[in-house]
C-alpha cells in the first residue's frame, strides 16, 4: 500500500477545521440581569476566547444473562462546558457572570432572587450558541451547536501577581446545560 502526500495535503485543505475560527454568544434570562450588566453581554462574542466543542456521552446499562453481562445503551448525560474570558478593565462581563451567580444565590441571604423563589428554567437559565466558521469566513449550518438551560456554575478566579508583565487578565466560566444541539441531532 503506498501513499500520495498530495492527496492528504488536498483533503486537509478542503476540509481540515481551524479550532480558532469560531464564536460564542449569550442570551441571558431577562430576570436574573437587569439595567447595564444585561446589555454588556453583547461583548461576551468578542471576548469569549476559548470554547469546546461539546463531547457526547451515553451510558451503559449492563443486564445480566446467564451469567454474561448484556450492555444496552442508557442515559445521555452531558457534561459542563468551560468557556475563557478575556477581562476587560470594567469588569463588565465578570460583574455580568457573579450578578448572574447572585440571582441564583446570593451570598449574604442564601436565597435566589427569583419571583417567589421558584426556580423555572426560564427565570434563571439562558442559551449560549457556539459557531464554527470555514476558512473562506463562511458558517457552515452543521458548525452550529446550541446549548439550551444554561447558567454559570463556577465563575474561576483572576490570579494577581506583580512580576506578570504584557499580559491581559482573563478567566474561565463553567457551565451547567439541560441539553445541546446542532443541525445534525435530534431536538426532540
Amino acid at each position: 500500500m503506498g501513499f500520495n502526500v498530495q492527496t492528504f495535503q488536498a483533503a486537509l485543505s478542503a476540509q481540515g477545521a481551524r479550532p480558532n475560527l469560531f464564536d460564542m454568544t449569550i442570551t441571558p434570562p431577562t430576570n436574573a440581569l437587569t439595567g447595564a450588566t444585561a446589555t454588556t453581554l453583547t461583548h461576551f462574542s468578542t471576548m469569549c476566547k476559548t470554547a469546546q466543542i461539546p463531547g457526547s456521552t451515553i451510558g451503559v446499562v449492563e443486564v445480566q444473562y446467564f451469567g454474561r453481562p448484556v450492555k444496552l445503551p442508557g442515559n445521555r448525560t452531558f457534561e459542563n462546558l468551560t468557556t475563557t474570558i478575556i477581562n476587560d478593565e470594567s469588569f463588565d462581563i465578570r460583574h455580568a457572570m457573579e450578578g448572574w451567580m447572585s440571582f441564583l444565590n446570593q451570598h449574604k441571604a442564601n436565597i435566589t432572587a427569583s419571583v417567589g423563589g421558584a426556580t423555572t428554567g426560564a427565570a434563571y437559565t439562558g442559551t449560549l450558541t457556539l459557531q464554527q466558521y470555514n476558512k473562506d469566513g463562511t458558517a457552515p449550518a452543521n458548525g452550529k451547536y446550541t446549548f439550551d438551560n444554561c447558567w454559570p456554575v463556577n465563575v474561576a478566579p483572576i490570579d494577581l501577581d506583580w512580576g506578570t508583565n504584557d499580559t491581559i487578565e482573563e478567566f474561565t466560566v463553567e457551565w451547567a446545560y439541560d441539553w445541546w444541539t446542532n443541525p445534525l441531532s435530534a431536538k426532540t
